[in-house]
């Protein structure tokens, strides 16, 4: 084992690079239950990866096919329900622990300097996955596949001079058919997995470049063993972390599994009852929604009469994340060291992303409009009066080395 291992290393990198990510990559020892999001976002990449695939070799991309492809995967392929399901939910999983593990990053401010560049690149990896996602909406070709799609992909029409003719090329029609589905699915196969998996491995690199952050923010780097040059307050991933996150990933498959034996619908929140409908161009559903993951975005774009300006809002949500950097100007970076102002900020912008949720999932009636509204401006003020606020706000002093 030894020869062969000698044999692969002088001529692939491959001790380098196991000591490097892991036996030899020293985290801070104090990390807490948040930092299981990173590893168990990795874990939903791997199964969707695995179980899209599977699922490719049964699925048939044709408007006339489809919905019958998927019934069958459902019904006559062995495990096919299975394979579909853990599919399906692990998609709705998967925003589960992204949107947890930017949660995280907002908490303890782990997209500060040094790490910019790694919160950036995360934030191309979410918008990666929202395209993923809707662009695998279309392919079960049911009745809120087709109808979702067909709202979104409207919007690209809202935009000046160049709206007709770019939903024109999204579509690959003048109505959504069967080259829209063709394309998705190329898309949704191809194309975007594999700017994903550059964009995990590029964030993974950048983040072991400057080092994880930890609850307290404080820089384990600055503060190394003179001998070994080792930080004082880091242990090696491997075998700590490795195993620590075995817990983390045995839990969240108990869950994971409870809801796909159970409840894979979840009441329609991860699989609407009008997608076991095929779809029919002819026949619009009562309530056109997308799944939970986007509705905050809808609700904000709804929440504005005027069309261009609702999708000029609901870009500018998304795209005011990427600011965030800059936008922080408190002397610390963990909430465990900010003063009450960031708390009560944070704390009404989880608030309001919660009402976006649940407003964009139900019908829209004025005083619904009007709740949207407010909880727009809520969320858009956490991120535009930042600069003030945490200026204004009173911190903490912050150790000088990481607290148990």
């Amino acid at each position: 084992m030894n020869k062969m291992l000698d044999w692969v290393d002088s001529r692939f990198p491959l001790m380098s690079l196991w000591n490097e990510h892991l036996a030899k990559y020293y985290a801070p020892k104090n990390f807490n239950f948040w930092y299981y999001f990173g590893s168990l976002a990795l874990l939903m990449l791997v199964l969707q990866i695995v179980t899209g695939i599977f699922l490719t070799m049964n699925y048939k991309p044709d408007a006339e096919l489809a919905f019958g492809s998927v019934e069958y995967i459902m019904r006559d392929v062995n495990y096919g329900w299975l394979i579909r399901y853990m599919h399906a939910v692990g998609a709705s999983f998967f925003f589960v622990v992204v949107y947890l593990h930017m949660f995280r990053g907002l908490m303890y401010g782990s997209y500060r300097k040094p790490r910019e560049l790694v919160w950036l690149i995360g934030m191309f990896i979410y918008v990666c996955l929202m395209a993923e996602a809707f662009l695998g909406y279309l392919l079960p070709w049911g009745q809120m596949s087709y109808w979702g799609a067909q709202v979104i992909i409207s919007l690209f029409g809202a935009i000046p001079y160049v709206g007709e003719d770019l939903a024109l090329w999204i579509r690959g029609d003048y109505v959504i058919a069967d080259a829209t589905l063709n394309r998705f699915f190329a898309f949704h196969v191809i194309l975007v997995p594999l700017i994903l998996l550059v964009l995990v491995v590029l964030h993974i690199m950048a983040l072991h470049e400057v080092g994880s952050n930890n609850p307290d923010g404080v820089e384990i780097k600055k503060n190394k063993d003179p001998k070994t040059g080792i930080p004082v307050d880091g242990i090696p991933f491997h075998p700590y972390y490795s195993v620590k996150d075995i817990v983390g990933v045995t839990v969240f498959l108990m869950l994971f599994a409870g809801v796909i034996f159970y409840a894979p619908e979840l009441g329609g929140y991860f699989i609407e009852a009008n997608n076991f409908f095929p779809a029919d161009p002819l026949k619009t559903p009562e309530h056109i929604a997308p799944l939970w993951y986007f509705t905050p975005f809808y609700a904000i774009l709804r929440a504005i009469p005027d069309k261009l300006m609702g999708v000029i809002a609901m870009v500018a949500a998304i795209g005011i994340l990427f600011a965030l950097p800059w936008l922080d100007r408190s002397p610390v970076k963990s909430i465990r060291y900010k003063g009450w102002i960031y708390k009560l900020a944070l704390t009404l912008f989880i608030i309001s992303f919660f009402g976006l949720c649940y407003l964009g999932m139900v019908g829209p009636t004025p005083i619904k409009t009007l709740f949207a509204q407010i909880f727009s401006a809520i969320y858009f003020a956490f991120f535009l009066l930042m600069p003030i606020y945490s200026k204004l706000d009173k911190t903490k002093p912050v150790p000088e080395r990481v607290t148990d």
